[in-house]
């Protein structure tokens, strides 16, 4: 059988990672499409003061590709783009990369056996074999708010921020106290004339512990690289027994939650603000948060933390649900993604005229995250359900892609050319993954985890580990080819 052609919607660190991974597997015909005008994903776009990963980098990385000269245990935004940049190179998958191409359509042809992308410039590219690897986290989410056009000066999500705003001396609103507004917030903090802080619900923020490397570690990391290997493997051991922790429970889960207890009492001297920031769910319901810095940048003179809901946008700021005005320059939204919209807003047609986003109306679902009914030659990395609250998702998207090694070998074994999830074989295991979900700590509170209808769409219920045995140990019964 001649090999099948491969698109790969994104490049970030799942797309890149599966073409990597299709590389070495023998597959030459691969293209990545990028809407961007380069590689890097969310490193790409998230560019706000103080970004960086809350994963440290030994284990954030691709295990083929370890870097010893990491600057620090947790590394910065410029640092992973520079190191997804480097080892894209490196593995000779740049040259597949295709920028400024966005797909806004895509419709499986069943006489062919083959996909029919339509780009937003209105090219067709036809493909046997599609992957989407847009993420979870790649489409920033702006609330709907009554005068949100109206007002008069930059307004900005984190996501997008704008750099050539000078925030000094600026009266700053920030909605939200999520993974980007504890850090930026921290950066901003000690330039802006003013900034009030919108929390709807208080994050659960744990210390981080950080440290810049130094030329000792380097030293070590290059001459010894099992030492850098050695911890990387107690680092995703540590973060399996978190991962565990939100599951089940165990004294880890305890001990992290004293840390953030600790930390709040001696960082937040003031009574009334301590009493804002102590969360109203179980830990582990929403993402846990890392940082040093959150805290005391919120205990500053010029900063306030105001826990009623901004109802509207006006020219001159917004109001809050008491109805007072809150008078500012600048507004910057650390509101997050929309997580939950999974390949949203591409149009995915598959047999039948089957689509996509209507067959995941009450939710997404997919067997393992990657596959769907209905839809052959369809996989998704980073898809429903392989979000993790706790550890590397790198670990997750490397094992998605070798399951798509597997699939595709299995269908040219079997001298076909198109592969799908049995409908059965994926409703008994969406089955199991929400009957675990329910019971989970994530059920206990409303979260960006959530569909509207309450089901729980984005996390995985289990360990890494498993997930991973369940790529490599694919039951290709659960697969009809043809």
């Amino acid at each position: 059988m001649p090999q099948p052609s491969i698109t790969i919607i994104g490049a970030g660190f799942g797309g890149l990672g599966t073409a990597i991974e299709l590389k070495r597997a023998g597959y030459a015909d691969v293209t990545v499409l990028e809407k961007a005008d380069g590689v890097g994903g969310v490193w790409r776009e998230n560019t706000y003061p103080n970004a960086a990963c809350d994963v440290p980098s030994s284990l954030y990385s691709w295990s083929f590709a370890p870097n010893p000269a990491w600057p620090h245990r947790y590394s910065r935004q410029d640092e992973i783009l520079a190191y997804i940049e480097r080892t894209a190179a490196l593995e000779g998958v740049l040259e597949q990369v295709r920028t400024g191409v966005e797909v806004a359509a895509a419709a499986y042809d069943e006489s062919t056996r083959s996909w029919q992308l339509t780009t937003t410039a209105g090219e067709q590219i036809d493909t046997d074999v599609l992957v989407s690897a847009v993420g979870q986290l790649s489409r920033p989410s702006i609330p709907e708010l009554p005068g949100l056009d109206t007002f008069a000066g930059p307004a900005f999500h984190s996501a997008e921020w704008e750099h050539d705003v000078d925030l000094t001396g600026k009266r700053i609103a920030v909605l939200g106290t999520g993974a980007s507004a504890i850090q930026f917030v921290p950066g901003i903090q000690p330039d802006a004339g003013h900034v009030t802080v919108f929390q709807r619900s208080a994050p659960y923020v744990a210390p981080k512990p950080d440290r810049a490397y130094t030329s000792l570690h380097h030293l070590v990391f290059r001459r010894l690289p099992r030492a850098q290997a050695l911890g990387r493997e107690l680092t995703w051991l540590c973060t399996e027994q978190f991962n565990r922790a939100l599951i089940t429970g165990n004294p880890l889960k305890k001990a992290v939650e004293l840390g953030w207890r600790v930390q709040l009492h001696k960082q937040v001297r003031d009574r009334e603000l301590r009493a804002k920031l102590v969360p109203d769910y179980a830990f582990g319901c929403k993402r846990v948060l890392f940082s040093n810095d959150w805290y005391p940048a919120l205990a500053q003179a010029n900063v306030d933390v105001v826990t009623e809901p901004v109802v509207e946008v006006l020219p001159e700021g917004v109001r809050s649900g008491d109805g007072q005005v809150h008078e500012v320059d600048v507004i910057i939204y650390g509101t997050g993604f929309a997580a939950t919209e999974f390949l949203a807003p591409i149009q995915v047609t598959g047999l039948g005229g089957a689509d996509l986003h209507n067959a995941w109306k009450e939710g997404a679902h997919a067997y393992l995250g990657m596959c769907v009914p209905d839809f052959p030659n369809l996989f998704v990395v980073y898809g429903p359900n392989t979000n993790l609250g706790g550890s590397s998702i790198i670990n997750m998207l490397e094992a998605a892609s070798r399951a798509i090694v597997t699939l595709l070998r299995h269908t040219d074994t079997q001298g076909a050319s198109s592969v799908v999830v049995r409908p059965e074989a994926e409703r008994r295991y969406d089955e199991e993954i929400q009957g675990r979900l329910a019971d989970s700590v994530w059920a206990s509170c409303h979260n960006w985890y959530h569909e509207d209808g309450g089901r729980i769409s984005t996390n995985w219920p289990g360990l890494v580990k498993e997930y991973q045995r369940r790529c490599d140990e694919l039951d290709l019964a659960d697969f009809a080819t043809a």
